[in-house]
């Protein structure tokens, strides 16, 4: 009704203004009955506030003199079960956000309104309310800087005694709702950059700062959520299974990311306050029951979830205090005797190092390294045999730099990468190992048994693994021994072995447009930057299914073995170059002209509906489930690359031509089911029925599903099953004619295809290898 009173008059003006807040003045009680008019009123104040904020100084003027942040205390405080919280809050955070003016802007934070609306007891249980209320702490966090800040604040005799909009925004920090984590860390980061003393005080001292020590908790328990999922015994890789992983880890490193901007602050403070709660809560739980420097304190993650947390923390976080004490831990148990000298340097480096001194000397006390207790320790790979075959104890993570766990070699190895190439890490713990056992020639040896290994793993491990031979092939400061060259040859013929059997599988016409697609994509893969190396894909390999051999169900499988064969045998080639002329090679032009009769060209460039050429085609009849039993022409046909088997019916007024009603690739066509197993066998003809001729149709197209699988052996599921055609012939020799024909034009095809090939295998012969690198420095 008040709205009809003043139709007439502008809805901006500051009579209306006045009269709005009249109204909301004779409010005594917010129930049910008069919800919907308060919260009326109060959008109407907001609006008008918000257009006075930039056009009319006078509004403002009289907002301040009516103290109508005063009438919004009162109605909260008024409030009987009206839920009148969420609006009222909504209106509030629209009205700060929009204010422009510093005088205005002034006035809301001052006379302790705000305070008071923070402070405000609500009930946040069972509603929506809590989206609302921390949305206006953030829009109130936007507007604070070191003038205004002191407005918020309780002060005695310097020292901040409350801070409502910091403790209540607390509350909320292990909030489930995405949205409310982000405000949470949004109105943090907005209150440490103000760089006031006393705010840095405050939140830096007890009660305020147990809150980064429960950040590292809720780390802590992430962490073993992601390693639960990580160590599920599930035999395969599944959709949902990676899914969880990549959500669990994005939450981890998001978490990272906030200690980052945390510590991108700079205050020394807080810096000091949360690298210690990172470090004792965190990094020292995880490093030191893993390399076997104590026991666990209760808080235990598998190895490679432990390499890949830190690992992530040194590349997301970092920082010289979070470095050199992760690098000081690692390298603790190759330091004697060089520990007195270590802890000096130590001492003498940085005050803030001086609590991970006391930390060097428990672990001292503990005797562990080296003890008779920990050679009784069995991990795979702390032995391993030097060219003397004399069995070398290898201690703390040269543990897992050699173990045959493979998702641990690499994992551990990335980390100390991460040390060797931080600018952060100090001389002096640099000079106390230098890194050099990731140049050891047995950690090269360790990889290449990882390319050697049998059944061979998939590509995604083995390009991983290339990218850290690259590395270390770059390092240029051992030579390549004999038995280096030897597991390298072996390996290098087991891709060739494997890429010569998939020119008999069924996608052996792909596999020339295959190795064009993937060649970028592994040139790539080698020349990734450190910097731009996911510690995740540890996580990746952990999970995933690791073999690339055994028996196939569908064509759609056989297409992930093949191209993850033509993977393999391109980084092989690669790797060659790399150690024999230190360079890599240049895509490889692979020349698939080929001119053809003029009638193979007629079939090559056929599709359904289209005219064809019936002089090679032999009559026959099939049957389909929804047009019935049709006289129809087979014509198999290759081309070059190309290759078709053509069912055409004869075209009813040209003789020698035909209109195509089905084609189907000659490549997939000798595939033959025997009980579950999809075995590679020639077309079949019936015995039973010697005029008929099954073939097995290749349904799957990758190209069309544009399937793009980051894991290894991360199958999908089989949408479009394999067809089968049975055709029926006038007699069992034209049966038997067929059946040699597609044999011969699937020859025809297949052995252009090799010619293509055979340059590129000869040419890398990898029997030369040893002759070639020839003292080549590794």
């Amino acid at each position: 009704m008040w709205r009809t009173v003043w139709r007439s008059i502008d809805r901006f003006s500051l009579q209306h203004f006045k009269y709005v807040i009249n109204e909301l003045r004779k409010i005594k009680v917010v129930d049910q009955h008069n919800r919907e008019l308060v919260i009326d009123l109060l959008q109407t104040i907001v609006e008008i506030v918000t257009y006075g904020d930039r056009q009319d100084p006078f509004i403002f003027e009289c907002f301040m003199e009516y103290q109508v942040l005063a009438e919004f205390v009162r109605i909260l405080k008024i409030s009987r079960n009206s839920k009148i919280e969420a609006p009222l809050l909504q209106y509030l955070s629209i009205m700060i956000q929009n204010m422009g003016s510093e005088h205005a802007i002034y006035y809301c934070l001052s006379n302790d309104y705000i305070n008071t609306i923070i402070a405000h007891q609500y009930d946040f249980d069972g509603g929506d309310l809590a989206p609302y209320y921390v949305s206006f702490l953030r829009a109130v966090s936007g507007k604070i800087n070191r003038d205004t800040l002191c407005l918020l604040v309780r002060v005695n005799r310097d020292v901040v005694t409350s801070f409502p909009l910091y403790t209540e925004i607390l509350k909320f920090a292990q909030h489930g709702e995405k949205m409310i984590q982000t405000a949470v860390h949004a109105l943090t980061l907005n209150i440490f950059n103000v760089s006031d003393d006393m705010v840095y005080q405050f939140v830096t001292s007890p009660p305020a700062s147990q809150y980064f020590s429960d950040l590292v908790y809720s780390l802590r328990e992430k962490c073993l959520r992601l390693d639960v999922l990580v160590q599920a015994t599930d035999e395969t890789c599944t959709k949902q299974r990676r899914k969880e992983i990549l959500l669990e880890s994005d939450e981890i490193v998001d978490d990272l990311y906030y200690f980052k901007d945390i510590l991108s602050v700079g205050e020394p403070r807080l810096s000091k306050v949360v690298t210690q709660d990172l470090l004792n809560l965190l990094v020292f739980p995880i490093l030191i029951p893993l390399l076997q420097l104590r026991q666990s304190n209760g808080f235990y993650v598998s190895a490679v979830t432990s390499l890949y947390i830190v690992s992530y923390l040194l590349v997301v976080v970092g920082g010289k205090n979070i470095v050199n004490a992760v690098a000081g831990v690692i390298l603790y148990p190759y330091m004697t005797p060089r520990r007195d000298a270590a802890k000096e340097e130590i001492t003498n480096s940085s005050s803030d190092t001086h609590f991970f001194l006391n930390l060097l000397r428990d672990m001292e006390i503990m005797e562990i390294v080296g003890s008779e207790s920990q050679k009784d320790e069995n991990i795979n790979g702390n032995h391993i045999c030097g060219n003397d075959d004399v069995r070398l104890e290898r201690n703390g993570i040269l543990m897992y730099v050699f173990s045959d766990n493979h998702s641990l070699l690499l994992a551990s190895l990335l980390l100390l990468l991460i040390l060797a190439e931080s600018k952060d890490l100090d001389y002096t713990s640099d000079s106390m190992i230098g890194l050099s056992d990731i140049q050891d020639p047995m950690v090269f040896y360790a990889l290449l048994n990882v390319l050697a290994s049998q059944p061979p793993l998939c590509a995604l491990i083995q390009w991983h693994t290339g990218w850290f031979m690259r590395k270390l092939l770059n390092f240029q400061v051992m030579t390549l021994g004999e038995q280096h060259l030897h597991l390298f040859n072996t390996s290098y013929q087991q891709s060739c072995e494997r890429l010569q059997k998939e020119l008999d599988g069924c996608w052996f016409d792909c596999i020339l447009d295959t190795m064009k697609d993937e060649w970028e994509n592994c040139e790539t893969a080698l020349k990734e930057p450190l910097k731009s190396k996911s510690p995740s894909f540890a996580l990746e390999l952990a999970v995933c299914k690791q073999s690339t051999d055994g028996n196939t169900n569908s064509s759609d499988t056989a297409w992930e073995i093949m191209v993850d064969v033509v993977k393999v045998f391109i980084l092989h080639l690669q790797l060659k170059a790399l150690i024999s002329k230190g360079e890599l090679l240049e895509k490889p032009l692979l020349d698939s002209a080929d001119s053809g009769t003029s009638n193979s060209l007629d079939i090559a460039s056929a599709s359904f509906g289209s005219d064809v050429y019936l002089g090679s085609g032999i009559p026959c009849r099939i049957a389909f489930s929804n047009a019935g039993i049709r006289d129809i022409y087979m014509i198999p046909a290759a081309r070059g690359l190309s290759g078709k088997v053509i069912l055409a019916e004869k075209h009813p007024f040209r003789s020698q031509r035909g209109v195509v009603i089905a084609i189907a690739p000659l490549a997939g066509l000798r595939m033959q089911l025997i009980s579950t197993t999809l075995h590679l066998k020639q077309p079949t003809i019936d015995e039973d029925h010697p005029t008929w001729l099954h073939l097995w149709i290749r349904e799957f197209d990758p190209r069309s599903k544009a399937r793009k699988s980051r894991g290894c052996n991360l199958h999908v599921s089989n949408s479009a099953l394999d067809g089968r055609w049975t055709l029926g012939f006038p007699s069992a020799k034209g049966c038997e004619i067929a059946r040699l024909l597609i044999l011969e034009e699937t020859y025809k095809q297949r052995s252009f295809i090799k010619s293509l090939l055979a340059p590129l295998l000869q040419k890398n012969d990898p029997g030369n290898l040893c002759n070639e690198q020839d003292g080549r420095k590794l």
